[in-house]
């Protein structure tokens, strides 16, 4: 475990990765030893690249962050908006491997 793991909090760890993301695009980027989650929407780097390192038990080499907007929608003629969100792509060393199916 890496200097700025240690340092996190072991509920603020939790606290930052909201949810992985299992879309096409997400599991073609499994061929190149990389993850995709959802994360909070102020997480920095180091801390998402730290709190994955505490979960999963695994050497995390770079992360890369994206600011998704949410769109705006029309539901029965009323004008909505989904919520924004961060999405961070982890890449993992070579021959780790995080598995999405067991549970935290």
């Amino acid at each position: 475990m890496t200097k700025a793991a240690q340092n996190l909090a072991q509920d603020v760890i939790y606290d930052i990765l909201r949810a992985p993301i299992i879309t096409e695009k997400a599991t073609r980027l499994a061929e190149f030893n990389q993850v995709v989650f959802e994360v909070r929407n102020n997480a920095t780097k180091p801390e998402i690249a730290a709190s994955i390192e505490a979960i999963f038990k695994v050497k995390v080499v770079s992360v890369n962050t994206l600011n998704i907007k949410g769109k705006t929608k029309f539901f029965k003629g009323r004008r909505g908006r989904r919520s924004d969100y961060k999405k961070a792509m982890v890449t993992l060393a070579p021959g780790q491997t995080i598995d999405m199916s067991i549970g935290i």
